[in-house]
């Protein structure tokens, strides 16, 4: 049985309803990252997206989701399962957001949904299923 390691995220919305993305590695994703000992799920959550996009004064709100992601992890030298749990989050005013370049993160885009087809066309199948977790939050269903 492979070793599962837990990570949290988050998909961030600003004041216009725009979903924040970033591109990193040839993909866009959300941001997210492991859970540090000690550390609470939302915890992680809203400390990886501050990380990864320089975004302040987040606010966590309610559970959408989570994924598992199977891969080989070079720094255990094993596969592993990751286990994301995905949270809606807000920003109650305008941020552009600061790429985490360290994480390999490029750039940074808030679109809408509507706006969101290339962002979609070139992201994992996880990251289609927290889209869809929102959408579906979104559209009271």
């Amino acid at each position: 049985m492979p070793k599962q390691i837990i990570a949290a995220g988050g998909l961030v919305t600003n004041p216009k309803k725009q979903i924040l993305w970033i591109f990193r590695r040839g993909f866009w994703d959300l941001p997210k990252g492991k859970l540090d000992e000690g550390e609470t799920i939302q915890t992680c959550a809203v400390r990886d997206v501050e990380e990864e996009t320089g975004l302040v004064n987040i606010q966590l709100h309610e559970l959408l989701n989570f994924t598992n992601h199977p891969y080989f992890d070079e720094h255990l030298k094993e596969e592993v399962i990751k286990r994301t749990y995905w949270f809606h989050m807000t920003i109650n005013e305008m941020q552009q957001g600061v790429p985490q370049t360290t994480e390999d993160i490029e750039g940074i885009e808030w679109n809408t949904l509507e706006t969101s087809a290339h962002c979609l066309s070139h992201t994992y199948e996880n990251i289609r299923e927290v889209i869809a977790a929102y959408t579906k939050k979104m559209r009271g269903f």
